[in-house]
């Protein structure tokens, strides 16, 4: 059942989007059932969208689908898969180039490290090299590439130094942004712009993900505001069963945008995204849980003598929730208007794992 709506407006969502690399560990269990608690609590449809235009492993999306319904997940149709959404992606940077908003970008990685950052640039940000060339230098930069079996990259014409967001546990966030990449040099579209057109086309207002995404944020917000300027229908396009504003070239009406103001042709701001950023799993060295950590997978757990249920306590108990044996029942004891001042939100979960399970 879905989030009540204004008739001319698709039903929000909220999602997981696991990229199908290798079997989830705890910690992607724990941000995925997190994810689908917050959404079915607040009555949104929850969407699942595979990120398989990279890093795909074959196997790895069944696997992972597998242990989502293990833990008691379930997900609304239709299943996404990005790998089999590309025309859309194409669409979306062919309506911002209208807008002079894409540019081609010739620099290598090590151009990129080694070129003199802004003043106040925030580290790693693009320098803008390949922003104002001439013409003849852009022919220099497609040879330059092709010599290196590569295309062009295309970059965002950002048009903005920085982007305030409010994330529910972090409060109002201002981040810097660039002009990040929208397709790689191999031809792929990067996750920035998949993420962000996808997330618009199924009505994704609130997102629930780990926070080393935070600072990503502010830059997929303003693409956002972006993309509602220059594809104002794409908000809800791909809700099943939705036959409103955006199928019929009209733009559903919102609350306020991420950017504020009015988007294109007059049409209403798309809603507000929520952000929702919780803490990561660590090792115990306070790294970032990996499976390289060791038997951290779910499978890894039941090899090792443990059962579904003994998971699901181990993560229930990480967010404050005693004998959970299921994610109904972790959702059942979560308060979903948690707010900064959760215990839970105020710490990573350092995850110890034994090798067996105790009496093993």
């Amino acid at each position: 059942m879905g989030l009540a709506a204004p008739a001319d407006r698709p039903a929000p969502a909220g999602r997981f989007a696991p990229s199908p690399s290798g079997d989830f560990h705890l910690g992607n269990l724990r941000t995925g059932i997190l994810a689908w608690f917050f959404a079915r609590a607040t009555h949104r449809r929850f969407v699942m969208r595979i990120e398989d235009l990279d890093r795909v492993r074959p196997g790895a999306e069944q696997r992972q689908l597998e242990d989502l319904r293990a833990v008691g997940i379930e997900w609304d149709e239709p299943l996404v898969r990005q790998s089999e959404r590309t025309d859309l992606y194409d669409e979306a940077a062919r309506r911002l180039a209208e807008r002079g908003l894409v540019y081609e970008c010739y620099c290598t990685r090590r151009e990129i490290q080694e070129a003199p950052s802004a003043p106040h640039a925030a580290p790693g940000a693009y320098p803008g090299t390949c922003r104002d060339l001439t013409e003849t230098e852009r022919e220099a930069g497609r040879a330059k590439v092709a010599d290196l079996n590569r295309e062009p990259a295309l970059r965002l014409r950002a048009d903005v130094s920085t982007y305030r967001v409010r994330d529910r546990f972090a409060g109002s966030v201002e981040g810097a942004v660039d002009d990040i990449v929208l397709r790689r040099g191999d031809g792929v579209w990067a996750y920035n712009l998949v993420s962000v057109v996808d997330d618009c086309a199924f009505a994704v207002d609130q997102i629930v993900r780990a926070d080393d995404l935070l600072a990503s944020a502010p830059r997929q917000a303003h693409l956002t505001a972006l993309l509602q300027e220059v594809w104002p229908s794409l908000w809800g396009r791909d809700v099943p069963g939705w036959e409103g504003a955006a199928r019929s070239g009209r733009t559903a009406d919102g609350g306020s945008s991420a950017g504020g103001g009015k988007a294109a042709d007059g049409a209403a701001p798309w809603p507000e995204v929520e952000y929702i950023h919780v803490p990561l799993a660590l090792n115990t060295n306070g790294q970032r849980l990996a499976k390289r950590d060791g038997a951290v997978t779910l499978r890894d757990r039941l090899d090792a003598g443990e059962s579904i249920a003994d998971v699901v306590d181990r993560i229930g108990r990480s967010l404050g929730v005693e004998h959970a044996r299921s994610a109904a029942d972790i959702a059942a004891a979560l308060d979903p208007s948690a707010g900064p001042g959760t215990e839970w939100v105020l710490e990573p979960w350092v995850v110890d794992l034994p090798a067996t399970p105790p009496g093993a």
